[in-house]
């Protein structure tokens, strides 16, 4: 029997790698392990809950303002020691966050064979978004297997010299994730007025945080002051840099709703309610195109230029006046929204965990 760890930290990671946990769990051959490092605590749990998955390792990793360098080192020995315990023959993870990094390193060191799904996203400036661009460009580096979502991903791989016969184009699972649910048709559970148009925000990283934050928050505030049929939802991320802003700029407008983070169902009812999204998730701008939802992209660059190529996202940075001007014109252009809410998907066909499976299959023997 193979043994395979897969690990997740953040939630995110636990939305995509659940299809692959599933699809390995129902294969006999395969011994599955979920390693947990919690550095999204709540939010993690939220959304292995749905999938009914339940960590068999939990590191707990996360502390009050606990920086990169301090996060890099207490991961990196915490998976030192489960992969020296544990011994696995293959260990999975998905994406480009400080947990992806060092469950590479990790396995480099302990000459583990790593697999990468969702490889080979690249913006080409390792400071944007930071520290994502450097962590996947490592994981890149020292993974055996390389699951790339989409050609323009396997692309990029092989301009970095790995060999095409470590790349697989196999769509991204985040599109099994969702497909598994939508049907379900959630609620949000939040005072929604059905009367309005709901325009929904999630902006929360990192190179963002400062002027660049504060010009968003103005931003989503005059789209609502301009627009008395608009209704704007904004969960909002538990990062200090994000709560204070936010509710300062936000709080005591009539139409707009602050909340906390939504767990998945209720955000994938939000997604589904919406009618225009503003975001700088990564994962956002896989999922809502699925759904025919017009994107407009918070931030200056993007590693996922597919839906922006089939004109389903727009690139429109933290600048007040663009993020105004493109968001109106969505609002009173119909023809301009119709262009943009097509239900075009770049991203997969609801089965890409099956070909990571099936990836592993044929080369474990």
């Amino acid at each position: 029997m193979t043994k395979v760890i897969c690990i997740v930290g953040t939630r995110p990671e636990a939305i995509k790698m659940a299809p692959v946990i599933r699809a390995l769990a129902a294969e006999p051959r395969f011994d599955v392990r979920v390693l947990a490092t919690a550095q999204h605590r709540q939010m993690l749990d939220q959304v292995l809950r749905v999938f009914g998955i339940e960590p068999d390792i939990d590191l707990d990793i996360m502390r009050p303002n606990q920086g990169l360098a301090t996060l890099t080192a207490r991961l990196l020995l915490e998976l030192d020691g489960v992969l020296l315990a544990e011994k696995p023959d293959v260990v999975l993870a998905q994406g480009d966050t400080t947990t992806v990094m060092t469950a590479a390193l990790a396995c480099f060191y302990h000459r583990i064979p790593f697999g990468h799904v969702e490889a080979g996203l690249r913006t080409g400036d390792l400071s944007n978004p930071f520290p994502e661009e450097m962590n996947r460009v490592v994981a890149g580096r020292l993974a055996r297997w390389h699951f790339a979502p989409t050609e323009s991903a396997r692309q990029n791989l092989l301009r970095e010299g790995v060999s095409d016969s470590q790349v697989w184009v196999t769509g991204n699972t985040v599109i099994d994730a969702l497909v598994s649910v939508a049907d379900m048709q959630p609620d949000t559970g939040l005072p929604i007025d059905d009367s309005k148009r709901l325009v929904l925000v999630t902006s929360h990283r990192r190179e963002n945080f400062g002027a660049p934050f504060e010009s968003i928050c103005r931003a989503v505030r005059e789209i609502a002051d301009r627009n008395e049929d608009v209704q704007v939802l904004y969960p909002v991320h538990p990062n200090p840099n994000v709560q204070t802003v936010a509710h300062r700029t936000l709080g005591d407008h009539p139409r707009i709703v602050l909340c906390p983070p939504l767990d998945y169902l209720p955000f994938v009812g939000a997604m589904q309610r919406a009618y225009l999204i503003l975001s700088d998730s990564g994962g956002v701008q896989e999922e809502a195109p699925a759904l025919g939802k017009p994107v407009l992209v918070l931030r200056q660059e993007t590693e996922r230029p597919e839906a922006v190529e089939a004109g389903v996202v727009r690139l429109v940075g933290h600048d007040f006046d663009r993020i105004v001007g493109e968001a109106q014109r969505l609002l009173d252009d119909p023809a301009a929204y119709a262009a943009m809410a097509r239900g075009v998907s770049p991203y997969g066909d609801g089965h890409a965990a099956g070909r990571i499976v099936g990836v592993l299959r044929e080369h474990l023997g």
